[in-house]
């Protein structure tokens, strides 16, 4: 890398991912740190002593959303702030969320190791929830905090165990006295791991997300009848079970009728009684498609529910379908992005613009706040897996790109 002589510490930021990875680590190299639980917690208090060690003011909102503050010369500027989150998926990776959140501690290292005081104030965020594994609702912290559900609804969520997540913040001792509401902020910053197969593939060190593509999802139910699967003959079955299946090939379908931009999955299924010898009665699965554009998701929203009904209607079973969410498209701020872009030229690094896959707090963030984020290669493309890799010199060219931007936005004139 060139162009600037203020570097980050690429050693200190990669021993500092081992030794967070080191909190609910797995036997096959990943990690399980799912939210608001005692190996969570250790995590938070893992990157809270780093925090004060540096002397930064830690503060807890009332959904455990965690913002550390360095103090700026202008005491009149709003806060840059910067980070992603430290949960994750049950068999999760090393980098997915911790990546953001430790280059972001890397960045107030590096600036107090150069003894640099930037005009406005930095946070740096640790939000709660991000993967939504344990109560079942993803970008849970970040989309209380932004205003897209209410803080009585996400505390009323309910793990497998009956736990809601008020108890459960209450339990390890991170709910917090602030509100949990946006707060002026001049921007906000995340770095993450790409979580798929396009930096890698084209070889480019740096992705310039301008922003997230569009979401609907479904829950999906289709009822038909069990019975004996040696005696019903098939002009008499109503099989759940190949009723789902068509529905699943419409998905699919669906999906690659729009090119290398479609994206379509039924991630769970379940079907029932689950017995070798009886014709399914009941399968509950997952629908959810993406796109970068909201007219593509608006056009399947208005379509897909009732082809897939009629196709489940033609084996004689019923199909009830709940559509959760919609999330349109969510473009980053135009000023925040080219700071991205700027770095990576004056780094030289290689980059490309890329719309993310993926859902990350910087969506919901983004409503509130101008927003960018910076992707880092990914091995293989893999993510939510214990086997997810990236390279240190990866991590290090995605936490500099971090630190100029946040710095050349904490500097601004205008």
């Amino acid at each position: 890398m060139s162009g600037t002589n203020q570097r980050i510490d690429g050693k200190r930021l990669w021993d500092s991912l081992m030794a967070m990875a080191e909190i609910g680590a797995t036997p096959k190299g990943g990690v399980k740190r799912l939210t608001l639980t005692d190996v969570d917690k250790a995590g938070r208090q893992r990157f809270t002593a780093w925090c004060e060690a540096l002397g930064l003011t830690m503060r807890v909102d009332a959904m455990g959303n965690m913002f550390a503050r360095r103090e700026g010369r202008d005491p009149t500027r709003l806060p840059v702030l910067f980070g992603s989150h430290l949960d994750s998926q049950p068999t999760g990776g090393k980098f997915d969320g911790a990546l953001g959140v430790i280059a972001g501690l890397e960045v107030m290292r590096t600036l107090a190791d150069l003894n640099v005081v930037t005009e406005a104030p930095l946070e740096l965020v640790n939000w709660t929830d991000e993967e939504g594994s344990r109560f079942g609702h993803s970008l849970m912290g970040s989309g209380v905090w932004a205003g897209i559900y209410t803080q009585d609804k996400a505390y009323g969520l309910k793990d497998v165990d009956g736990v809601t997540v008020s108890d459960a913040l209450d339990a390890i001792g991170y709910k917090g006295a602030h509100p949990a509401k946006p707060f002026p902020a001049d921007a906000y910053f995340e770095l993450h791991i790409e979580q798929g197969p396009i930096l890698e593939r084209e070889a480019k060190q740096v992705g310039i997300v301008t922003g997230a593509q569009a979401q609907v999802w479904y829950d999906a139910v289709v009822t038909g009848r069990d019975s004996h699967a040696g005696t019903t003959p098939p002009s008499l079955r109503r099989d759940a079970l190949v009723a789902a299946a068509r529905v699943i090939t419409l998905v699919d379908n669906l999906m690659r009728a729009r090119g290398e931009d479609g994206r379509g999955t039924v991630g769970f299924l379940q079907v029932l009684p689950a017995s070798r010898n009886v014709v399914p009665g009941e399968v509950r699965f997952s629908v959810e498609f993406r796109h970068p554009l909201d007219a593509e998701i608006d056009g399947l929203a208005a379509t897909f529910p009732a082809e897939a009904a009629r196709l489940v209607a033609e084996t004689g079973c019923r199909l009830d379908l709940t559509e959760l969410f919609r999330i349109p498209a969510q473009p980053f701020d135009p000023a925040c992005v080219d700071l991205v872009r700027q770095a990576t030229q004056r780094l030289g690094l290689s980059a490309r613009e890329i719309i993310s896959g993926a859902g990350h707090d910087a969506v919901y963030v983004a409503r509130n706040v101008p927003t960018a984020m910076i992707f880092t290669p990914c091995k293989d493309g893999l993510s939510h897996n214990e086997a997810e890799s990236i390279l240190p010199e990866e991590a290090e060219a995605g936490c500099q790109v971090l630190f100029e931007a946040v710095v050349a936005r904490a500097n601004r004139t205008a």
